[in-house]
C-alpha cells in the first residue's frame, strides 16, 4: 500500500443491525407493525445498493497550533488530539449509492413511517459500511504492527464542514464512487460518509 495513491474498494452488504436503525429512527421498542415495516425496507434494499469506498493514506505533521493533514491543514484541537501519536491518516470516502434516496423519496409521497425507517436504515447501512472498511483496513495495518484511531468527520466538534472541499479535491470521490459535494456542502448520495483515521503505531 502506496502513500498519496487513491484506491477504491467495494464491500458485500454488511449484515443488517435492526436495533441500530430503530436507534436512528428515534423507536424505543419496536410494535409488531413497525417491525413489519423494517422488515419489508430490509428486503426493498436487497443487492439494490453498492457500498464503496474511496481512500487516500498521507504522511502528517503536528505543529504547537495546527496540523498538516497532507491534503490540507487544520487547527482543530480535538482532532490534533484524536491523532496524538500519529505519522500518517486515512482520509476516506464513503457511500451506499444513489439508490438509498431513491426509495426513500418514494417512500416520503406515501408513507411517512416507511420513509422514516428507510432514513434510518440508510443511516445504519453507511455506518456498517464505514465499520467494515476500517475493520478490513486495520486487518491489513494490524500486520504490521499498526492500528487505527477512531473516525474524526469534517462538521463535527471543532473541525470546520468547509473542509469537505479538500477532501472532495483530494478523493475525487465523484469521478471514483459517484458522491458529488454541493455549494451548500451536501453530500449526493445523501447516505455518504467522510473522515479521516489516524494511523499509529501498537503500544
Amino acid at each position: 500500500m502506496r502513500d498519496n495513491l487513491i484506491y477504491t474498494k467495494s464491500f458485500a452488504a454488511p449484515p443488517v443491525d435492526r436495533r441500530e436503525v430503530l436507534r436512528y429512527a428515534g423507536v424505543r421498542t419496536a410494535d409488531p407493525e413497525t417491525e413489519k415495516i423494517l422488515d419489508d425496507c430490509i428486503s426493498q434494499i436487497q443487492d439494490r445498493l453498492s457500498y464503496k469506498v474511496c481512500y487516500r493514506i498521507y504522511d502528517i505533521e503536528q505543529g504547537v497550533g495546527e496540523t498538516s493533514l497532507g491534503f490540507t491543514k487544520s487547527s482543530s484541537a480535538l482532532l490534533k488530539k484524536r491523532l496524538d501519536g500519529c505519522e500518517k491518516i486515512v482520509l476516506f470516502c464513503a457511500t451506499v449509492g444513489v439508490e438509498m434516496d431513491r426509495l426513500i423519496a418514494r417512500a416520503s409521497a406515501m408513507s411517512s413511517a416507511r420513509a422514516v425507517l428507510l432514513q434510518a436504515l440508510g443511516s445504519e447501512r453507511v455506518e456498517a459500511l464505514c465499520d467494515e472498511f476500517c475493520a478490513s483496513l486495520g486487518g491489513e495495518l494490524g500486520e504490521k504492527g499498526l492500528i487505527l484511531t477512531p473516525r474524526f468527520s469534517p462538521g463535527y466538534g471543532d473541525l470546520p464542514l468547509e473542509m469537505q472541499r479538500d477532501v472532495f479535491a483530494s478523493l475525487e470521490c465523484s469521478k471514483r464512487i459517484g458522491v458529488s459535494l454541493s455549494e451548500d456542502l451536501f453530500m449526493t448520495p445523501t447516505k455518504s460518509v467522510t473522515a479521516i483515521i489516524g494511523i499509529k503505531c501498537k503500544s
